[in-house]
């Protein structure tokens, strides 16, 4: 049984179209979910280069995958403890608790209270 060149070009031409997905806008389920778990092991490994704790980072990123936050901080754990690497504290202002306000220097921490400001 022969193929004729119109089903052969048709066949060619589906198979391109198929293998091209992600093109059209379709993402590939495996790429997707790879990247989701780089992604979360590159915060946990920051989180654990930065010193926070893992309930921290999980907090903070609540759509990251637990388990990769995990894989990244405990990697990163070993690698830092491997090597004699000192934590960095980060900047972020995210994982501190937020500052009490402080009374006008004209009032009394008693009037402050009394007329909170905002």
């Amino acid at each position: 049984m022969a193929i004729s060149s119109r089903n052969l070009a048709l066949a060619l031409s589906c198979g391109l179209l198929l293998a091209a997905c992600e093109q059209l806008g379709f993402p590939d389920p495996a790429k997707v979910e790879a990247a989701r778990e780089a992604e979360g092991k590159a915060i946990g490994g920051a989180c654990r280069h930065s010193g926070r704790a893992l309930e921290d980072c999980y907090r903070l990123n609540p759509k990251a995958s637990k388990a990769a936050i995990y894989a990244g901080w405990r990697d990163m754990d070993a690698y830092m403890r491997e090597n004699n690497i000192a934590i960095v504290p980060s900047g972020s202002t995210a994982a501190r608790p937020p500052a009490e306000e402080k009374p006008a220097a004209d009032e009394s921490p008693a009037q402050a209270k009394a007329h909170p400001a905002g």
